[in-house]
């Protein structure tokens, strides 16, 4: 039953952060405003899930000052991979239409999409392997996260010359490298008893880090109106994700 209601939420999330990147086929208008608010949400949730969520069930299991030094080596690995291929994350520059539109760019824009996805899935299924609500909230973040992500993808596809449906399915490929990690990670751990709390610490540490490092400098540098409405999303994340964290907490008491 657990393993269906993660395929089920990583189905659901899916779907709705491509619904989310199928933005950028209407006007660019809406697409930006979606993007103004959704990334900084995205950035919300992400710490939400990390401090009330996955940190409180990871330090339940083991000694917290331990799990904190796993936190930060997620923290740093993440660092370390995004210093490696500056391609990892594209939302910073789904607006740059002055690199050369040619194969290489492209299929590395996908080669970025589907680590990303991968690492997403990892994170999903050891937060479905500690506990199914644990599971649920790391969906959805991921999903609140995906939405400005998959934006950026669309963009920097489009703008390289593939046509949309080209974009989509290159994107709906991307995304089943979340479930296969997903699924890979939530498998091996029930058979081979993997370190759960250590992955949900490492987890937790990808995200601050998404969301400290890459999210929030970019709300800093938007003017004084737009920075504003931003970091009003942010916490409308925090919040929104926590309130649902403690609804599906209470629920499990009862």
């Amino acid at each position: 039953m657990e393993l269906l209601l993660m395929v089920g939420a990583i189905i659901v999330g899916s779907a709705i952060s491509l619904a989310g990147g199928a933005l950028i086929f209407t006007t660019k208008k809406r697409r930006d405003k979606a993007i103004l608010v959704a990334m900084p949400f995205g950035a919300g949730a992400l710490l939400a899930a990390a401090f009330f969520d996955l940190l409180p069930h990871a330090f339940e299991m083991s000694d917290p000052a331990g799990l904190l030094v796993w936190v930060l080596v997620g923290f740093l690995a993440f660092f370390l991979l995004e210093r490696s291929a500056g391609w990892f994350h594209t939302h910073h520059v789904h607006e740059d239409k002055k690199m050369t539109r040619d194969t290489t760019q492209r299929w590395l824009i996908v080669a970025g999409d589907l680590t990303h996805n991968v690492i997403d899935g990892i994170a999903i299924g050891a937060a479905f392997l500690a506990d199914p609500a644990v599971g649920i909230i790391t969906t959805i973040a991921v999903a609140a996260h995906e939405i400005p992500k998959e934006l950026g993808t669309f963009a920097l596809l489009l703008s390289r010359g593939w046509r949309d449906r080209k974009v989509l399915l290159a994107n709906i490929g991307t995304a089943v490298g979340t479930l296969v990690a997903a699924l890979s990670v939530y498998l091996l751990g029930s058979e081979q008893n993997l370190p759960e709390d250590i992955l949900l610490s490492l987890t937790a540490g990808f995200f601050i880090y998404i969301a400290a490092s890459d999210i929030i400098p970019d709300i800093h540098e938007q003017p004084q109106k737009v920075g504003l409405l931003q970091a009003l999303f942010l916490v409308i994340g925090v919040v929104v994700v926590a309130v649902v964290i403690s609804l599906l907490g209470h629920g499990l008491e009862h």
